[in-house]
């Protein structure tokens, strides 16, 4: 029988804290609330989660803190849940480490479809059939860009890069479908793993930015890493 998987909840709102925490058990899941921001780092870096509901606005530590501090040590999955709409705020969330962004008032079945997403790319579950197991080469080599499928590892002329796990796993899709354009939609269908697209098409652009900034020469020029204009980004 599966181990359930545990969702740590970051959340001051008590209301909505335990609003999610029956959600979360009716849908399968075990969860841990924190109802501050160093509750919730203390609880994020000392137990074992299989994501984490972080709330922007907190007492004592902002998420955006938390965020950044938990992405330092993990790779645990994080979906900020926030009231806040600002266009900065949801850049800035995804570009400390967020997975994807959530704004209240949500769906909870789309809030449920999000955390089956991020939980299955985590554990390796979003693989294509199809590549693995097909004789595909276990190292894969763009001129100076080497991708080491069996040890997760990516290097630039023989420097190893440092890659969150969401960036590998973009990077990996696109070096196996090699010239071709996928659309920011498609991608998070693929890649994030959301069926149907729920997902938000920034954290596909700010990912995209983070990649060229790490693999790229001159990231404003690329030339691995391109844009298809009118469609969406390819691997050359």
């Amino acid at each position: 029988m599966n181990e359930k998987k545990k969702i740590l909840i970051v959340e001051d709102e008590s209301n909505i804290a335990q609003l999610l925490a029956v959600n979360l058990m009716l849908a399968g899941y075990d969860y841990e609330i924190a109802s501050d921001g160093e509750e919730g780092l203390e609880k994020a870096l000392t137990g074992t989660f299989d994501l984490i509901l972080l709330d922007l606005m907190l007492p004592k530590m902002n998420g955006f803190e938390v965020c950044a501090r938990v992405r330092k040590k993990l790779s645990t999955p994080i979906i900020m849940v926030t009231a806040r709409e600002e266009e900065k705020d949801k850049i800035l969330g995804l570009d400390t480490g967020a997975d994807d962004y959530v704004t209240k008032p949500f769906s909870l079945n789309e809030l449920l479809s999000r955390i089956k997403a991020n939980i299955r790319r985590n554990a390796n579950e979003l693989i294509n059939p199809e590549k693995e197991g097909s004789g595909e080469e276990k190292i894969i080599k763009i001129r100076g860009l080497n991708i080491d499928t069996e040890k997760y590892d990516v290097s630039l002329d023989g420097e190893q890069i440092s890659l969150s796990r969401q960036e590998y796993d973009l990077i990996l899709f696109l070096a196996q479908n090699l010239g071709k354009p996928y659309t920011r939609e498609q991608l998070m269908e693929s890649v994030w793993g959301y069926e149907g697209y729920l997902g938000d098409i920034r954290a596909v652009d700010v990912t995209v930015s983070r990649l060229r900034a790490k693999i790229e020469k001159d990231p404003s020029n690329p030339e691995y890493l391109l844009t298809k204009r009118g469609i969406g980004y390819y691997l050359k």
